[in-house]
């Protein structure tokens, strides 16, 4: 008999005194069992899902990984470097796809050419660190503190949210929406609330960007691509916009304040909610 069909014969209609009581037992022991194997499954469903207590490695046997590795590049792909003080390391060419790095001390760190694909570094701490012509795509890096970071010619198309970006240098980075490939939806940059003052973004691709609330106060945009972006609320205050592509930018309530190059901006007639932005 089945557990649905001891349970329809308990409740059937005429049971008789003693069967309904065997029935009853048979119940309880029935449902005495069904508790311990789903607390065992549940217990074991929540080891499985608890987040790591320690990273993979320790700082020490990356850095002499790294140092083994040389000019070709380690592979630290899918490894749980979360928390670790990597400080001033060399990660040239490091193949860091899908590598857990949250909240890791990477200060000053040279990540050139390094694949950070799918990676997991919120709350990162990046300043200073070099990480020219990267490869970041569906990363994670929100909150992360780029400040003063060199990422030059990057490949961005990731999660940038909260992060700092105080005078880093973007300058001919990629981070436009890729249209021909998009199977699996939309991928777009967000820079969602993230602080890029005096950051330099000359010749930039944000197009189709998420720039909602982004502070671009004093930043270099000059020669930049941020069609069809979306950047409400965002601070351009004190900008060099010249040159810069705006063509079917959402500027809702926008600020341009002191900006430079405004006359100069290409696609601004087109911009949608322009009248609610303020270039005062």
């Amino acid at each position: 008999m089945t557990d649905f069909a001891a349970y329809a014969f308990f409740r059937s209609p005429g049971l008789g005194r003693s069967a309904g009581s065997r029935v009853q037992a048979r119940s309880r022991r029935l449902t005495a069992e069904l508790s311990a194997r789903l607390c065992s499954a549940l217990a074991l469903a929540w080891l499985c899902a608890a987040p790591s207590l320690a990273a993979e490695l320790t700082a020490e046997q990356v850095r002499a990984l790294a140092a083994g590795a040389r000019s070709e590049g380690i592979d630290l792909s899918n490894k749980d470097l979360s928390g670790l003080d990597l400080a001033r390391i060399d990660l040239r060419k490091a193949n860091l796809t899908g590598a857990n790095l949250k909240r890791a001390n990477l200060a000053g760190a040279d990540l050139s050419g390094a694949i950070l694909d799918l990676a997991i570094l919120r709350g990162a701490d990046l300043r200073g660190a070099v990480l020219r012509e990267v490869a970041a795509f569906a990363t994670i890096l929100a909150e992360a503190d780029l400040s003063g970071a060199d990422l030059t010619g990057a490949k961005l198309v990731c999660n940038l949210e909260n992060a700092k970006l105080e005078r880093a240098n973007l300058s001919g980075a990629a981070m436009g929406a890729d249209m021909r490939n998009q199977s699996m939806g939309l991928m777009r940059l967000s820079l969602k609330n993230a602080n890029l003052t005096d950051a330099n973004l000359e010749r930039a691709d944000l197009s189709r960007a998420m720039l909602e609330f982004a502070v671009f106060v004093r930043a270099n945009l000059v020669g930049a691509n941020l069609a069809m972006a979306q950047a409400g609320g965002a601070d351009f205050s004190g900008a060099d916009l010249t040159g810069a592509d705006f063509t079917g930018v959402d500027l809702q309530s926008a600020r341009f304040s002191g900006a430079k190059g405004v006359d100069r901006i290409v696609g601004l007639e087109s911009a949608l909610n322009r009248s609610s932005a303020r270039f005062d």
